[in-house]
Protein backbone atom coordinates (compact mmCIF):
# COMPACT_ATOMS: atom_id res chain seq x y z
CA UNK A 1 0.00 0.00 0.00
CA UNK A 2 0.90 3.65 -0.34
CA UNK A 3 2.43 5.15 2.54
CA UNK A 4 -0.28 8.10 4.11
CA UNK A 5 1.30 10.40 6.49
CA UNK A 6 -1.98 11.54 7.44
CA UNK A 7 -2.92 8.12 9.24
CA UNK A 8 -0.23 8.21 12.01
CA UNK A 9 -0.28 9.85 15.44
CA UNK A 10 -0.44 13.49 15.65
CA UNK A 11 2.95 14.99 17.03
CA UNK A 12 2.43 18.00 18.68
CA UNK A 13 2.41 21.19 16.36
CA UNK A 14 5.60 22.92 17.75
CA UNK A 15 7.60 19.29 17.56
CA UNK A 16 6.92 19.21 13.93
CA UNK A 17 7.78 22.80 13.19
CA UNK A 18 11.14 22.15 14.95
CA UNK A 19 11.81 19.02 12.92
CA UNK A 20 10.92 20.72 9.61
CA UNK A 21 12.60 23.65 10.54
CA UNK A 22 16.33 22.18 10.73
CA UNK A 23 15.47 20.81 7.43
CA UNK A 24 14.19 24.29 6.09
CA UNK A 25 17.23 26.23 6.99
CA UNK A 26 19.20 27.26 4.42
CA UNK A 27 22.16 25.64 3.82
CA UNK A 28 25.28 26.53 1.92
CA UNK A 29 28.69 24.43 0.53
CA UNK A 30 32.30 25.25 0.93
CA UNK A 31 32.77 28.19 -1.74
CA UNK A 32 35.03 26.86 -4.12
CA UNK A 33 37.40 29.64 -5.08
CA UNK A 34 39.09 30.50 -9.16
CA UNK A 35 42.92 29.78 -8.36
CA UNK A 36 43.51 32.99 -10.51
CA UNK A 37 41.01 35.23 -9.37
CA UNK A 38 40.22 33.88 -5.84
CA UNK A 39 37.73 36.43 -5.20
CA UNK A 40 35.55 34.69 -7.74
CA UNK A 41 33.52 31.29 -5.84
CA UNK A 42 31.19 29.18 -6.30
CA UNK A 43 28.91 27.35 -3.96
CA UNK A 44 25.59 25.23 -3.50
CA UNK A 45 22.72 26.17 -1.48
CA UNK A 46 19.16 25.22 -0.90
CA UNK A 47 17.92 29.02 -0.23
CA UNK A 48 15.81 28.39 -2.97
CA UNK A 49 14.48 25.07 -1.34
CA UNK A 50 16.19 23.02 -3.86
CA UNK A 51 20.18 22.47 -4.16
CA UNK A 52 21.10 24.76 -7.01
CA UNK A 53 24.70 26.85 -7.78
CA UNK A 54 26.02 30.22 -6.78
CA UNK A 55 28.63 32.77 -8.00
CA UNK A 56 29.75 34.91 -5.29
CA UNK A 57 31.78 37.86 -6.45
CA UNK A 58 33.40 38.56 -3.12
CA UNK A 59 35.21 41.83 -4.01
CA UNK A 60 31.59 43.54 -5.07
CA UNK A 61 29.66 41.20 -2.35
CA UNK A 62 26.80 40.30 -4.81
CA UNK A 63 25.72 36.99 -4.97
CA UNK A 64 24.08 35.36 -8.65
CA UNK A 65 21.73 31.99 -8.33
CA UNK A 66 23.52 30.14 -11.67
CA UNK A 67 21.21 27.00 -12.00
CA UNK A 68 17.64 26.61 -11.62
CA UNK A 69 16.49 23.25 -12.73
CA UNK A 70 13.36 21.01 -10.58
CA UNK A 71 15.40 18.17 -9.34
CA UNK A 72 18.10 20.55 -8.59
CA UNK A 73 22.09 20.74 -9.37
CA UNK A 74 24.63 19.43 -7.18
CA UNK A 75 27.82 19.69 -9.02
CA UNK A 76 29.59 22.31 -10.02
CA UNK A 77 32.84 24.02 -10.13
CA UNK A 78 35.19 27.49 -11.51
CA UNK A 79 37.36 27.99 -14.04
CA UNK A 80 41.02 29.22 -12.67
CA UNK A 81 40.64 32.59 -13.88
CA UNK A 82 36.89 32.41 -12.57
CA UNK A 83 35.60 33.08 -15.77
CA UNK A 84 33.47 30.30 -15.99
CA UNK A 85 31.20 28.58 -14.50
CA UNK A 86 30.53 24.47 -15.25
CA UNK A 87 27.56 22.65 -13.64
CA UNK A 88 26.70 19.15 -14.26
CA UNK A 89 23.25 18.78 -15.83
CA UNK A 90 21.61 15.09 -15.39
CA UNK A 91 17.82 14.34 -16.15
CA UNK A 92 15.32 14.54 -13.34
CA UNK A 93 17.86 13.33 -10.71
CA UNK A 94 19.48 10.12 -13.07
CA UNK A 95 23.01 11.04 -12.76
CA UNK A 96 23.40 10.68 -16.62
CA UNK A 97 24.07 14.14 -18.38
CA UNK A 98 26.66 16.42 -19.82
CA UNK A 99 28.75 19.72 -18.47
CA UNK A 100 27.17 22.65 -18.98
CA UNK A 101 29.25 26.12 -19.26
CA UNK A 102 28.00 30.03 -18.03
CA UNK A 103 29.46 33.03 -17.47
CA UNK A 104 30.42 33.95 -13.88
CA UNK A 105 28.89 37.27 -14.98
CA UNK A 106 25.36 35.96 -16.52
CA UNK A 107 24.41 34.50 -19.63
CA UNK A 108 23.82 32.08 -21.65
CA UNK A 109 24.62 28.07 -20.77
CA UNK A 110 25.73 26.03 -23.33
CA UNK A 111 27.06 22.48 -23.66
CA UNK A 112 30.50 22.22 -22.72
CA UNK A 113 31.68 19.82 -25.19
CA UNK A 114 29.16 18.36 -27.06
CA UNK A 115 31.51 15.90 -28.57
CA UNK A 116 31.69 14.07 -25.49
CA UNK A 117 28.21 13.00 -25.12
CA UNK A 118 26.36 11.98 -22.53
CA UNK A 119 27.32 10.00 -19.34
CA UNK A 120 28.01 9.21 -15.71
CA UNK A 121 30.20 11.68 -15.05
CA UNK A 122 33.69 10.53 -13.87
CA UNK A 123 36.14 13.46 -12.66
CA UNK A 124 36.40 17.26 -14.90
CA UNK A 125 39.79 19.38 -14.54
CA UNK A 126 38.96 22.47 -15.87
CA UNK A 127 42.82 23.91 -16.64
CA UNK A 128 43.61 27.45 -18.47
CA UNK A 129 44.41 25.98 -21.72
CA UNK A 130 42.22 22.42 -21.93
CA UNK A 131 39.62 20.47 -20.29
CA UNK A 132 39.90 16.71 -19.01
CA UNK A 133 36.67 15.03 -18.60
CA UNK A 134 36.05 11.42 -17.79
CA UNK A 135 32.62 9.86 -18.61
CA UNK A 136 31.39 6.33 -17.51
CA UNK A 137 28.62 4.67 -19.51
CA UNK A 138 27.87 0.85 -20.13
CA UNK A 139 30.84 0.54 -22.13
CA UNK A 140 32.74 1.21 -19.73
CA UNK A 141 35.01 4.24 -19.39
CA UNK A 142 36.76 7.29 -21.56
CA UNK A 143 38.80 10.15 -20.57
CA UNK A 144 38.93 13.24 -23.52
CA UNK A 145 41.10 16.03 -23.73
CA UNK A 146 39.76 19.46 -25.34
CA UNK A 147 42.24 21.76 -25.88
CA UNK A 148 40.88 25.72 -25.83
CA UNK A 149 40.49 26.10 -30.01
CA UNK A 150 41.41 22.57 -30.75
CA UNK A 151 39.56 19.39 -31.77
CA UNK A 152 38.51 17.16 -28.30
CA UNK A 153 40.09 13.81 -28.43
CA UNK A 154 39.90 10.44 -26.41
CA UNK A 155 43.24 10.05 -24.48
CA UNK A 156 41.76 6.41 -22.76
CA UNK A 157 39.20 3.67 -22.63
CA UNK A 158 38.84 0.37 -21.34
CA UNK A 159 36.19 -1.60 -19.92
CA UNK A 160 37.03 -0.74 -16.06
CA UNK A 161 36.73 2.25 -14.03
CA UNK A 162 38.92 4.94 -14.72
CA UNK A 163 38.79 8.79 -13.85
CA UNK A 164 40.00 12.11 -14.64
CA UNK A 165 41.67 13.72 -11.28
CA UNK A 166 44.65 15.95 -11.26
CA UNK A 167 46.00 19.04 -13.69
CA UNK A 168 49.42 20.58 -13.14
CA UNK A 169 49.14 24.28 -12.97
CA UNK A 170 50.61 24.73 -16.68
CA UNK A 171 47.93 21.99 -18.30
CA UNK A 172 51.44 20.11 -19.33
CA UNK A 173 50.70 16.59 -17.20
CA UNK A 174 47.29 14.92 -16.16
CA UNK A 175 47.29 12.69 -13.64
CA UNK A 176 43.92 9.68 -13.90
CA UNK A 177 43.24 6.86 -11.75
CA UNK A 178 42.26 3.64 -13.14
CA UNK A 179 41.43 -0.29 -12.27
CA UNK A 180 42.70 -1.94 -14.96
CA UNK A 181 44.16 -4.30 -12.50
CA UNK A 182 40.33 -5.55 -11.64
CA UNK A 183 39.62 -3.85 -8.42
CA UNK A 184 38.05 -0.51 -8.47
CA UNK A 185 38.03 0.12 -4.98
CA UNK A 186 41.62 -0.04 -5.21
CA UNK A 187 42.34 2.46 -7.60
CA UNK A 188 46.52 3.06 -9.33
CA UNK A 189 47.52 6.13 -10.93
CA UNK A 190 48.75 7.15 -14.34
CA UNK A 191 50.20 10.54 -15.65
CA UNK A 192 49.46 11.41 -18.87
CA UNK A 193 51.72 14.69 -21.14
CA UNK A 194 48.57 16.21 -22.68
CA UNK A 195 50.88 17.40 -25.58
CA UNK A 196 50.73 13.73 -27.22
CA UNK A 197 49.04 11.69 -24.62
CA UNK A 198 52.10 9.87 -23.91
CA UNK A 199 52.79 7.85 -20.30
CA UNK A 200 55.04 9.57 -17.79
CA UNK A 201 54.66 7.74 -14.61
CA UNK A 202 53.03 4.88 -13.22
CA UNK A 203 52.26 4.16 -9.77
CA UNK A 204 50.55 1.26 -7.96
CA UNK A 205 50.58 -0.50 -4.60
CA UNK A 206 49.39 -3.72 -5.42
CA UNK A 207 46.64 -5.52 -4.89
CA UNK A 208 44.23 -4.43 -1.42
CA UNK A 209 46.43 -1.27 -1.56
CA UNK A 210 44.65 2.23 -3.27
CA UNK A 211 45.98 5.36 -4.56
CA UNK A 212 44.31 8.49 -4.37
CA UNK A 213 45.40 11.66 -6.35
CA UNK A 214 44.53 14.80 -4.41
CA UNK A 215 46.09 18.00 -6.15
CA UNK A 216 49.18 18.74 -7.78
CA UNK A 217 51.59 21.57 -5.91
CA UNK A 218 49.86 25.15 -6.68
CA UNK A 219 53.46 26.30 -8.21
CA UNK A 220 53.59 27.49 -11.99
CA UNK A 221 56.08 24.49 -12.92
CA UNK A 222 54.95 22.22 -9.43
CA UNK A 223 55.58 18.13 -10.34
CA UNK A 224 54.26 17.14 -6.92
CA UNK A 225 51.44 15.08 -6.55
CA UNK A 226 49.74 15.05 -3.60
CA UNK A 227 49.09 11.29 -2.78
CA UNK A 228 46.56 9.30 -0.14
CA UNK A 229 47.74 5.68 0.49
CA UNK A 230 47.12 3.22 2.69
CA UNK A 231 50.25 1.04 3.08
CA UNK A 232 50.00 1.02 7.27
CA UNK A 233 46.54 -0.13 6.90
CA UNK A 234 45.02 3.24 7.03
CA UNK A 235 44.56 6.63 4.55
CA UNK A 236 48.02 8.51 4.93
CA UNK A 237 49.64 11.04 2.58
CA UNK A 238 53.08 11.13 0.61
CA UNK A 239 54.03 13.76 -2.36
CA UNK A 240 55.22 11.88 -5.42
CA UNK A 241 57.33 14.15 -7.74
CA UNK A 242 56.22 12.84 -11.16
CA UNK A 243 59.05 14.25 -13.16
CA UNK A 244 61.79 12.55 -11.46
CA UNK A 245 59.45 9.34 -10.28
CA UNK A 246 60.43 10.05 -6.44
CA UNK A 247 58.44 10.01 -3.64
CA UNK A 248 58.51 11.28 -0.05
CA UNK A 249 56.05 9.84 2.37
CA UNK A 250 54.57 12.26 5.11
CA UNK A 251 54.60 10.54 8.73
CA UNK A 252 51.97 12.19 11.01
CA UNK A 253 51.37 10.67 14.65
CA UNK A 254 47.98 10.66 14.24
CA UNK A 255 45.97 7.85 15.40
CA UNK A 256 43.42 8.17 12.41
CA UNK A 257 42.78 8.58 8.78
CA UNK A 258 44.23 12.07 6.99
CA UNK A 259 43.98 13.91 3.83
CA UNK A 260 44.76 17.06 2.85
CA UNK A 261 45.30 19.95 0.21
CA UNK A 262 48.20 22.82 -0.05
CA UNK A 263 48.32 26.53 1.13
CA UNK A 264 48.53 28.20 -1.98
CA UNK A 265 52.07 28.90 -1.28
CA UNK A 266 53.14 25.57 -1.78
CA UNK A 267 55.36 25.37 1.40
CA UNK A 268 52.80 23.85 3.71
CA UNK A 269 49.77 21.53 3.55
CA UNK A 270 46.06 21.52 4.99
CA UNK A 271 45.77 18.50 7.02
CA UNK A 272 42.69 16.71 7.97
CA UNK A 273 42.76 14.44 10.26
CA UNK A 274 39.19 11.69 10.95
CA UNK A 275 39.06 9.32 14.35
CA UNK A 276 36.22 8.38 15.99
CA UNK A 277 33.91 10.02 14.38
CA UNK A 278 35.12 13.87 14.65
CA UNK A 279 37.67 15.62 12.66
CA UNK A 280 41.05 18.31 13.60
CA UNK A 281 42.65 20.09 11.34
CA UNK A 282 46.05 21.07 11.21
CA UNK A 283 48.62 23.11 8.96
CA UNK A 284 52.04 21.00 8.08
CA UNK A 285 55.45 23.18 7.27
CA UNK A 286 56.92 20.36 4.19
CA UNK A 287 60.38 22.02 4.80
CA UNK A 288 61.04 21.50 9.20
CA UNK A 289 57.75 18.87 9.34
CA UNK A 290 56.25 20.39 11.93
CA UNK A 291 52.76 19.86 12.59
CA UNK A 292 50.48 22.53 14.15
CA UNK A 293 47.11 22.04 15.06
CA UNK A 294 43.95 24.92 13.81
CA UNK A 295 41.75 25.77 16.94
CA UNK A 296 38.52 24.35 15.67
CA UNK A 297 35.92 23.45 17.56
CA UNK A 298 35.04 19.69 17.93
CA UNK A 299 32.31 18.23 15.23
CA UNK A 300 33.34 17.30 11.85
CA UNK A 301 34.54 19.39 9.24
CA UNK A 302 33.17 18.28 5.75
CA UNK A 303 35.40 20.33 3.54
CA UNK A 304 38.34 23.00 4.23
CA UNK A 305 40.55 24.87 1.92
CA UNK A 306 43.50 27.55 2.12
CA UNK A 307 42.85 30.60 0.67
CA UNK A 308 45.91 32.99 -1.13
CA UNK A 309 45.73 34.93 2.36
CA UNK A 310 46.53 32.67 4.77
CA UNK A 311 43.50 31.97 6.34
CA UNK A 312 41.50 28.74 6.23
CA UNK A 313 37.52 28.40 5.46
CA UNK A 314 35.76 25.30 6.40
CA UNK A 315 32.64 23.65 6.55
CA UNK A 316 31.48 22.70 10.08
CA UNK A 317 29.06 21.59 12.15
CA UNK A 318 28.46 19.23 15.61
CA UNK A 319 25.56 16.97 16.54
CA UNK A 320 23.93 20.32 18.56
CA UNK A 321 25.26 22.79 16.46
CA UNK A 322 24.21 24.16 12.96
CA UNK A 323 26.80 24.22 9.75
CA UNK A 324 28.14 26.88 9.25
CA UNK A 325 30.84 28.51 6.84
CA UNK A 326 33.50 29.58 8.83
CA UNK A 327 37.16 30.46 8.99
CA UNK A 328 39.57 28.37 11.37
CA UNK A 329 40.37 31.51 14.10
CA UNK A 330 36.47 32.37 13.93
CA UNK A 331 34.58 34.28 11.90
CA UNK A 332 31.66 33.40 9.34
CA UNK A 333 32.58 33.69 6.17
CA UNK A 334 29.30 32.40 4.61
CA UNK A 335 25.81 32.91 5.30
CA UNK A 336 21.98 32.55 3.41
CA UNK A 337 19.81 33.22 6.20
CA UNK A 338 19.97 35.46 9.04
CA UNK A 339 17.87 32.79 11.35
CA UNK A 340 19.69 29.41 12.76
CA UNK A 341 18.01 26.30 12.93
CA UNK A 342 17.06 24.68 15.90
CA UNK A 343 19.69 22.84 17.81
CA UNK A 344 20.23 19.08 17.52
CA UNK A 345 21.02 16.56 20.38
CA UNK A 346 24.44 15.87 21.35
CA UNK A 347 25.40 12.50 20.86
CA UNK A 348 27.52 9.90 23.30
CA UNK A 349 29.95 7.34 21.98
CA UNK A 350 30.16 3.71 23.19
CA UNK A 351 32.18 1.01 22.15
CA UNK A 352 30.77 -2.74 21.90
CA UNK A 353 33.10 -5.87 21.82
CA UNK A 354 31.75 -6.99 18.45
CA UNK A 355 33.26 -10.37 16.28
CA UNK A 356 35.65 -8.64 14.40
CA UNK A 357 36.22 -6.22 17.09
CA UNK A 358 35.59 -3.05 19.06
CA UNK A 359 32.28 -1.41 17.18
CA UNK A 360 31.92 2.25 17.45
CA UNK A 361 28.60 3.51 18.08
CA UNK A 362 26.75 6.82 18.46
CA UNK A 363 23.85 6.88 21.23
CA UNK A 364 21.10 9.66 21.18
CA UNK A 365 19.04 9.82 24.18
CA UNK A 366 15.71 11.40 24.33
CA UNK A 367 13.94 12.96 27.39
CA UNK A 368 12.42 10.33 29.94
CA UNK A 369 14.11 7.00 31.71
CA UNK A 370 15.39 4.43 30.00
CA UNK A 371 14.73 1.71 28.26
CA UNK A 372 14.00 3.83 25.17
CA UNK A 373 11.73 3.41 21.93
CA UNK A 374 15.31 3.29 19.63
CA UNK A 375 15.75 3.69 16.00
CA UNK A 376 18.86 1.98 14.66
CA UNK A 377 20.09 4.81 11.52
CA UNK A 378 22.26 3.01 9.84
CA UNK A 379 24.89 4.77 7.36
CA UNK A 380 25.09 3.77 3.42
CA UNK A 381 28.34 3.59 1.69
CA UNK A 382 29.03 1.07 2.92
CA UNK A 383 32.23 3.14 2.99
CA UNK A 384 31.05 5.91 4.76
CA UNK A 385 30.72 6.92 8.49
CA UNK A 386 28.00 7.92 11.02
CA UNK A 387 29.90 11.05 13.24
CA UNK A 388 29.19 13.74 15.22
CA UNK A 389 27.57 16.11 12.55
CA UNK A 390 24.44 18.09 12.41
CA UNK A 391 21.87 15.98 11.39
CA UNK A 392 18.17 17.00 10.58
CA UNK A 393 16.95 13.10 10.23
CA UNK A 394 18.14 11.99 13.78
CA UNK A 395 17.10 14.75 15.49
CA UNK A 396 13.37 14.38 13.91
CA UNK A 397 13.34 11.08 15.45
CA UNK A 398 14.54 12.44 18.89
CA UNK A 399 12.05 14.98 18.44
CA UNK A 400 9.13 12.25 18.13
CA UNK A 401 10.51 10.57 21.07
CA UNK A 402 12.97 7.77 20.09
CA UNK A 403 16.29 7.28 21.34
CA UNK A 404 18.66 6.63 18.44
CA UNK A 405 21.85 4.46 17.78
CA UNK A 406 24.57 5.18 14.72
CA UNK A 407 26.41 1.56 14.54
CA UNK A 408 30.07 2.29 12.39
CA UNK A 409 29.92 -1.33 11.44
CA UNK A 410 32.85 -3.45 9.53
CA UNK A 411 33.03 -1.70 6.04
CA UNK A 412 32.94 2.06 7.91
CA UNK A 413 35.84 4.43 6.87
CA UNK A 414 37.70 6.13 9.70
CA UNK A 415 39.18 2.82 11.58
CA UNK A 416 41.84 1.62 9.06
CA UNK A 417 41.51 -0.58 6.14
CA UNK A 418 41.23 -3.38 7.95
CA UNK A 419 38.04 -2.80 9.13
CA UNK A 420 36.87 -0.71 5.98
CA UNK A 421 37.42 -4.48 4.12
CA UNK A 422 36.39 -6.86 6.11
CA UNK A 423 32.73 -7.32 4.90
CA UNK A 424 34.56 -8.45 1.48
CA UNK A 425 33.04 -11.46 0.26
CA UNK A 426 30.31 -11.52 2.34
CA UNK A 427 28.91 -7.42 2.26
CA UNK A 428 25.42 -7.49 4.51
CA UNK A 429 25.73 -10.32 6.86
CA UNK A 430 28.84 -8.80 8.31
CA UNK A 431 27.53 -5.40 9.18
CA UNK A 432 24.71 -6.80 10.59
CA UNK A 433 26.56 -8.70 13.04
CA UNK A 434 27.73 -5.89 14.11
CA UNK A 435 25.07 -4.09 14.12
CA UNK A 436 23.17 -7.03 16.21
CA UNK A 437 26.30 -6.59 18.73
CA UNK A 438 25.72 -3.28 19.54
CA UNK A 439 21.86 -3.79 20.03
CA UNK A 440 22.76 -6.81 22.24
CA UNK A 441 24.63 -4.61 24.35
CA UNK A 442 22.37 -1.69 24.85
CA UNK A 443 19.79 -3.90 25.28
CA UNK A 444 21.87 -5.27 28.16
CA UNK A 445 22.44 -1.90 29.38
CA UNK A 446 18.94 -1.16 30.12
CA UNK A 447 19.06 1.46 27.39
CA UNK A 448 17.30 -0.29 24.28
CA UNK A 449 13.56 -1.66 24.48
CA UNK A 450 13.86 -4.88 22.43
CA UNK A 451 10.29 -5.16 21.83
CA UNK A 452 10.59 -1.36 20.16
CA UNK A 453 13.51 -1.10 18.47
CA UNK A 454 12.86 -0.13 14.45
CA UNK A 455 15.66 -0.40 11.83
CA UNK A 456 16.25 2.15 9.49
CA UNK A 457 18.80 3.34 6.68
CA UNK A 458 19.11 4.51 3.20
CA UNK A 459 20.99 3.28 0.07
CA UNK A 460 23.54 0.60 1.46
CA UNK A 461 21.59 1.50 4.63
CA UNK A 462 18.75 0.27 3.21
CA UNK A 463 20.17 -2.80 1.86
CA UNK A 464 21.25 -3.32 5.30
CA UNK A 465 17.59 -2.17 6.49
CA UNK A 466 15.88 -5.11 4.44
CA UNK A 467 18.65 -7.63 4.95
CA UNK A 468 18.07 -7.20 8.55
CA UNK A 469 14.40 -7.30 9.19
CA UNK A 470 15.08 -11.17 6.86
CA UNK A 471 18.10 -12.28 8.80
CA UNK A 472 17.23 -10.48 12.49
CA UNK A 473 13.34 -10.82 12.73
CA UNK A 474 13.42 -11.33 16.58
CA UNK A 475 14.97 -8.04 16.39
CA UNK A 476 12.89 -5.61 14.81
CA UNK A 477 9.55 -4.44 15.29
CA UNK A 478 9.93 -2.22 12.07
CA UNK A 479 11.62 -1.23 9.40
CA UNK A 480 11.73 2.06 6.75
CA UNK A 481 14.10 1.11 3.96
CA UNK A 482 14.81 3.90 1.95
CA UNK A 483 16.20 4.34 -1.70
CA UNK A 484 17.54 0.23 -1.04
CA UNK A 485 19.16 -2.53 -2.82
CA UNK A 486 16.38 -5.15 -2.67
CA UNK A 487 17.29 -8.02 -5.10
CA UNK A 488 20.65 -7.88 -5.32
CA UNK A 489 21.12 -10.43 -8.31
CA UNK A 490 18.63 -7.95 -10.74
CA UNK A 491 19.99 -4.60 -9.17
CA UNK A 492 23.70 -6.03 -10.67
CA UNK A 493 21.62 -6.18 -13.41
CA UNK A 494 20.14 -3.08 -14.19
CA UNK A 495 22.79 -0.97 -12.49
CA UNK A 496 25.53 1.24 -14.14
CA UNK A 497 28.52 -0.17 -15.25
CA UNK A 498 30.56 1.35 -12.34
CA UNK A 499 28.72 -0.11 -9.59
CA UNK A 500 28.68 -3.31 -11.16
CA UNK A 501 32.56 -3.26 -11.13
CA UNK A 502 32.50 -2.34 -7.55
CA UNK A 503 30.39 -5.05 -6.67
CA UNK A 504 32.51 -7.52 -8.75
CA UNK A 505 35.54 -6.47 -6.25
CA UNK A 506 33.12 -6.62 -3.28
CA UNK A 507 32.05 -10.32 -3.89
CA UNK A 508 35.18 -10.83 -5.40
CA UNK A 509 33.12 -12.62 -8.48
CA UNK A 510 30.65 -11.65 -10.27
CA UNK A 511 27.13 -13.09 -10.35
CA UNK A 512 27.95 -15.44 -13.58
CA UNK A 513 30.50 -16.50 -11.78
CA UNK A 514 29.18 -17.40 -8.54
CA UNK A 515 25.69 -16.68 -8.80
CA UNK A 516 25.35 -17.98 -4.94
CA UNK A 517 27.27 -15.74 -3.00
CA UNK A 518 24.94 -12.73 -4.37
CA UNK A 519 21.96 -14.76 -3.06
CA UNK A 520 23.73 -15.74 0.29
CA UNK A 521 23.45 -11.37 0.63
CA UNK A 522 20.32 -10.49 -1.14
CA UNK A 523 17.37 -9.40 0.83
CA UNK A 524 14.80 -10.78 -1.67
CA UNK A 525 16.58 -14.05 -0.14
CA UNK A 526 14.99 -14.02 3.17
CA UNK A 527 11.79 -12.09 2.69
CA UNK A 528 10.00 -14.73 3.66
CA UNK A 529 10.88 -14.51 7.44
CA UNK A 530 10.28 -10.93 7.49
CA UNK A 531 8.01 -10.71 10.48
CA UNK A 532 7.79 -6.84 11.13
CA UNK A 533 6.09 -4.09 8.91
CA UNK A 534 8.68 -2.35 6.32
CA UNK A 535 8.14 1.18 4.56
CA UNK A 536 10.02 1.34 1.55
CA UNK A 537 11.06 4.56 -0.21
CA UNK A 538 11.85 4.24 -3.78
CA UNK A 539 12.97 7.21 -6.47
CA UNK A 540 11.67 6.51 -9.78
CA UNK A 541 14.83 7.49 -11.73
CA UNK A 542 17.50 5.74 -9.58
CA UNK A 543 20.61 4.83 -11.10
CA UNK A 544 22.42 3.55 -8.47
CA UNK A 545 19.42 1.30 -6.82
CA UNK A 546 16.67 0.76 -9.61
CA UNK A 547 13.45 0.95 -9.19
CA UNK A 548 13.05 -2.60 -10.87
CA UNK A 549 14.87 -4.59 -8.26
CA UNK A 550 13.38 -2.82 -5.70
CA UNK A 551 9.59 -3.53 -7.33
CA UNK A 552 10.93 -7.46 -7.80
CA UNK A 553 11.05 -7.09 -3.65
CA UNK A 554 7.56 -5.00 -2.77
CA UNK A 555 6.14 -7.61 -5.11
CA UNK A 556 7.26 -10.22 -2.75
CA UNK A 557 6.15 -8.52 -0.44
CA UNK A 558 2.71 -8.63 -1.62
CA UNK A 559 2.81 -12.34 -2.83
CA UNK A 560 3.38 -13.36 0.96
CA UNK A 561 0.71 -10.76 2.46
CA UNK A 562 3.51 -8.84 5.02
CA UNK A 563 2.66 -5.82 6.34
CA UNK A 564 4.45 -3.16 3.89
CA UNK A 565 4.07 0.85 2.32
CA UNK A 566 5.47 2.34 -0.19
CA UNK A 567 6.82 5.76 -1.05
CA UNK A 568 7.70 6.91 -4.21
CA UNK A 569 8.95 9.94 -5.53
CA UNK A 570 10.24 11.05 -9.22
CA UNK A 571 13.90 11.76 -8.55
CA UNK A 572 16.85 9.55 -8.40
CA UNK A 573 18.77 8.17 -5.56
CA UNK A 574 17.86 10.71 -3.22
CA UNK A 575 16.29 14.07 -3.60
CA UNK A 576 17.63 17.83 -3.67
CA UNK A 577 14.18 19.25 -3.57
CA UNK A 578 13.79 20.39 0.62
CA UNK A 579 10.04 20.25 0.25
CA UNK A 580 10.35 16.82 -0.96
CA UNK A 581 12.93 15.33 1.84
CA UNK A 582 10.46 16.93 4.48
CA UNK A 583 7.59 14.44 2.84
CA UNK A 584 9.79 11.57 3.07
CA UNK A 585 11.29 12.30 6.35
CA UNK A 586 7.22 12.95 7.70
CA UNK A 587 6.35 9.58 5.70
CA UNK A 588 9.20 7.59 7.37
CA UNK A 589 8.10 8.93 10.87
CA UNK A 590 4.59 8.65 10.61
CA UNK A 591 5.27 4.85 9.84
CA UNK A 592 7.61 4.52 12.98
CA UNK A 593 4.56 5.99 15.26
CA UNK A 594 2.12 3.46 14.41
CA UNK A 595 4.82 0.89 15.01
CA UNK A 596 6.44 1.60 17.56
CA UNK A 597 5.34 3.54 19.79
CA UNK A 598 7.91 6.20 21.65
Amino acid sequence: MTADPTAAPVLPAEVTARWQARFRAPRVSLPDWAQDAPHRSLYSSDVSGVVEQYAWDREADTHRQVTDRPNGTLVGTVSPDGRTIWWFADTDGDEFGVWMTEPFAGGEDAVAVAEVGPAYPAGLEVGRSLVAIGRSTDDGSELWLAPSGGCPRVIYRHTDPASVDALTRDDALLVMSHSEHGDPRYPALRVLRTADDAVVAEKWDGEGRGLHALEFGPLPDDRRLLVGHERRGREELLLWDVATDTETVIELDLPGDVTAGWYPDGAALLVGHDHAARTELYRYDLSTGALEKLDTPQGVVRGATARPDGTVELAWSSAERPPVIRRADGPVVLSVSAEEPPAGYPVEDRWVPGPGGEVHALLVRPSGPAPYATAFLVHGGPEAADDDSYRARRAAYVDAGYAVVHVNYRGSTGYGSTWRDALTGRPGLTELEDVGAVYDALVAEGLVDPSRALLSGGSWGGFLTLLGLGTQPERWAAGIAEVPVADYLAAYEYDMEGLRAYDRALFGVSPKEKRDVYVRSSPITYVDAVAAPVLVVAGANDPRCPIRQIDNYLNELERLAKPHEVYRFDAGHGSLVIEETIRQVEAALSFALRHVTP
